[in-house]
């Protein structure tokens, strides 16, 4: 894990030192995690309820705010979730963008987008002296 303080692993961290400081962990199983988690989506869906497309994607700023505040707290519990259950949501989202790669391939794929799909080990491959 970086020491890096904007990274997912050091939020995870800074969530279990939350939890712990006040021994909350006895509510945190993942069962409950992901019933707070879809609350806390439907919370994030209730700002644009009723809102026409346009309206969505221009938010006045205290609307804005609301909803970066909704977003913190599904990406809170989503990272508690990972935590409970041992999974690195780094990892877990790669592997899944890959999968979907797979399953939905894209008509004329940039080299932009294959180049991003490649593991960390093939980008860092170097060509054969001979070429």
């Amino acid at each position: 894990m970086s020491n890096h303080p904007d990274t997912l692993h050091h939020l995870q961290q800074a969530l279990r030192v939350f939890s712990q400081e006040r021994a909350w962990e006895k509510f945190h199983s993942p069962k409950n995690l992901c019933m707070a988690l879809s609350v806390e989506a439907a919370e994030l869906l209730e700002h644009f309820q009723w809102l026409t497309e346009e309206e969505s994607r221009t938010l006045p700023a205290p609307k804005q705010q609301a909803v970066a505040d909704e977003v913190a707290d599904v990406l809170l519990y989503l990272l508690q979730v990972c935590n409970q259950l041992n999974i690195d949501p780094i990892e877990a989202a790669q592997r899944k963008l890959v999968k979907n790669a797979l399953k939905y391939p894209a008509p004329w794929p940039s080299q932009a987008a294959s180049d991003a799909l490649k593991p960390e080990s093939a980008e860092r491959e170097t060509p054969d002296a001979a070429e």
